[in-house]
């Protein structure tokens, strides 16, 4: 085992409810108990992380607290030895940066079945490019590809399309040939660049009385849930589907039956956290060959711990857009 070490960490803490966050200094025995200790090189910025940094009890329960649900680095202790010392790691999801220490450190220690092995030809700051927002893009995309999805059956709707799962997934429909509509309040150019053959505003799903619409889409991926996803089914043509996986438009979905029993519609729930680990290495693999989003990469922000607070706020006003990577050398 290695001596303790002392780093640097983004800790959030609670005074008189409210709650802060600022660059500490922490020692690695300061960490929960794991069997793998990782140097965190990069992290990677989500709607999550903004909501456990401004004290969300339904992601995390108590503080001071390090958030970061993505981590990537060398993996310096390994009790199992699988994976080995020396190796580069992935590591999303599961209850790291919720209630485990997690990404905006310099270190982690978890369990090894949280770990998943960098792709061949991957570094941690590409990996991040994606992290947990590219790994649920790619996870959508895969569901509608195995509900039978093909470009020839129309146009694809992606709600929330500026957002980070939004963004990674109208670049990776339209390098597989899809006719991709980006629904999105902003950034109009760069999501054609992206790919995008359209993009409309978010009133294209404002709510709307009646329970069914004229089909628009032949399938689609919601990020934003609420009535943003329910205007989508109303719009999706026979047979179709949606993978959601948002809500930052809301966690309640008020719809009917109508679009599933008139148009055999499929809404199709997307999960990034629990997964299997062969899950998510799957997708991981195909990001880093066939699926690479260069668009994504090459536009990613990158930032350092000092500028986490106001990302993270930009998160929870709606005003964040594209991939931001935390980079501790920074």
């Amino acid at each position: 085992m290695t001596s303790t070490i002392e780093f640097k960490a983004w800790r959030v803490e609670e005074q008189d409810g409210n709650f802060k966050g600022a660059e500490q200094t922490l020692s690695t025995a300061d960490l929960p108990a794991g069997e793998v200790l990782i140097k965190v090189s990069h992290s990677s910025l989500n709607y999550k992380d903004a909501l456990s940094a401004s004290g969300n009890k339904g992601v995390s329960r108590s503080f001071p607290h390090t958030p970061g649900i993505d981590a990537a680095g060398e993996v310096v202790e390994s009790a199992t030895g699988t994976p080995a010392v020396g190796s580069q790691v992935i590591v999303t999801g599961y209850d790291l940066g919720m209630n485990t220490d997690g990404g905006f450190g310099e270190y982690i220690r978890v369990p090894a079945t949280w770990c998943v092995p960098m792709p061949e030809g991957w570094n941690a700051s590409t990996a991040m490019v994606y992290g947990t927002a590219g790994l649920t893009a790619g996870l959508c995309v895969q569901k509608l590809l195995t509900m039978g999805a093909r470009p020839e059956q129309g146009k694809v709707a992606v709600s929330g399309a500026s957002g980070a799962v939004g963004s990674v997934s109208v670049e990776l429909l339209a390098k597989l040939g899809f006719e991709v509509v980006a629904i999105s309040g902003k950034a109009a150019d760069s999501l054609k660049s992206l790919g995008a053959a359209e993009v409309v505003g978010r009133d294209a799903l404002a709510e709307d009385k009646k329970p069914m619409l004229k089909p628009a889409f032949a399938n689609a991926v919601d990020t934003v849930g609420g009535t943003p996803l329910a205007e989508l089914l109303k719009q999706i043509l026979p047979g179709g589907s949606v993978s959601c996986c948002g809500l930052v438009a809301g966690p309640q979905l008020q719809t009917t039956v109508l679009p599933f029993i008139l148009r055999g519609v499929n809404l199709l729930g997307v999960d990034s956290v629990e997964i299997p680990l062969a899950e998510k290495e799957t997708v991981w693999d195909k990001f880093a060959g066939d699926w690479k989003c260069p668009k994504a990469e090459a536009s990613a922000k990158r930032i350092g711990r000092a500028d986490l607070d106001g990302a993270l706020q930009a998160f929870l006003k709606g005003e964040s857009s594209g991939k931001i990577v935390l980079d501790h050398e920074i």
